[in-house]
Formats: structure tokens, C-alpha cells, sequence
């Protein structure tokens, strides 16, 4: 049974499921990392209509820092985009462009997810 213990081994190696070069933020590293999620999601819920709920989630796992960027529509199944940003980009900060794409991306998916869902049984209102 203690072979299955996480804490089980020699002194100084690390224990299962962890590694020893675990990434630690800085407090400056985890705001830019926060504002960068911040504005994907304020950016997600420009190109939506009403109706769409947008959340994120911040964690830090053995390998870094992640962040995770959620839609959930109307109808149809929620849709989300994962990144694992390096600490140089969190210096540096996420640029216009990539977070541009990550929102536009999670708004065409969750608004191809209202399509699948609804089919072509609805009668278009105007064309």
C-alpha cells in the first residue's frame, strides 16, 4: 500500500503525479494573466448576442500556469478553449492578436453549436 502513496519514496525526489519543476507566478505574472483571460472574455461576449453565458477559469497545474475560456449557448453544448501560457508571455503579455483569435473562435463554435442544435426546422424570420 505504500507504493500507492503520493508521498511514498526517497527523500527529495518528487512524489507521483508531481514534478520537481513546478512553475511558480509571480503576483504581477497571475494579474497579466487575469487581465488577458479578462478581456477574452469581455472580447467573446462582444460578438455574441444575449443569451450566451462567457466565464473563465484560472488554475495552476505541475506545468504552469492555465487558463480556461467557456460558452455556454442558449441550446446546444458549451464550448471552451484551454491555454498554457508561457511565463515569458506573462511578462511580456498576451498581444491583441491571439486574444482576438481565442474569442472569435469561442464565439463561431458556440454559435455553430446553436446551429446544430436547431437544424433547418426554423423558418427564417427575414431575409
Amino acid at each position: 500500500m505504500n507504493g500507492n502513496n503520493p508521498y511514498a519514496g526517497a527523500p527529495g525526489v518528487p512524489g507521483a503525479g508531481r514534478t520537481s519543476d513546478a512553475v511558480e507566478l509571480t503576483p504581477e505574472q497571475m494579474d497579466s494573466l487575469r487581465r488577458a483571460v479578462a478581456g477574452i472574455v469581455s472580447r467573446t461576449e462582444s460578438y455574441l448576442p444575449e443569451g450566451f453565458a462567457v466565464g473563465s477559469e484560472l488554475s495552476t497545474t505541475t506545468g504552469g500556469p492555465m487558463a480556461t475560456v467557456a460558452v455556454h449557448p442558449p441550446i446546444g453544448h458549451p464550448v471552451s478553449a484551454g491555454f498554457s501560457p508561457d511565463t515569458e508571455d506573462l511578462d511580456t503579455g498576451l498581444t491583441d492578436e491571439d486574444r482576438d483569435e481565442v474569442a472569435r473562435g469561442l464565439a463561431a463554435s458556440a454559435a455553430f453549436q446553436v446551429m446544430s442544435a436547431v437544424g433547418d426546422d426554423m423558418t427564417p424570420a427575414a431575409r
